[in-house]
């Protein structure tokens, strides 16, 4: 379940970054009727922020894969070699916030 939801987050903030980037291309194309040496510099200058944004997408996009994975693989194996300790985590942890939730 944990690893469904790591993925999920993943993938929406992927989506929205490659989101940006596009309506970004979008916006550069649309300004490609501007005229002038300054608008033409202004518009490469746009393309390549553009590219290395998503360069660094990408390798920000496998380095939290890795990452993920990684956490959700230690958590599983603690799960399961100490079964009575993470019920006794996980109930401590409720009570804590049924407590703080009382309180409000």
């Amino acid at each position: 379940m944990a690893r469904t939801q790591a993925k999920t987050a993943q993938e929406i903030l992927m989506n929205d970054f490659q989101t940006l980037v596009s309506d970004t291309e979008r916006l550069l194309e649309h300004t490609a009727t501007l005229a002038g040496d300054q608008a033409d510099e202004l518009r490469e200058q746009i393309h390549e922020s553009l590219l290395r944004a998503r360069e660094t997408l990408k390798l920000t996009e496998d380095s939290l894969r890795e990452h993920g994975k990684a956490a959700v693989t230690a958590t599983e194996d603690y799960v399961q070699a100490n079964p009575w300790q993470s019920v006794g985590i996980a109930a401590g942890v409720g009570f804590l916030i049924g407590l703080l939730a009382s309180r409000r």
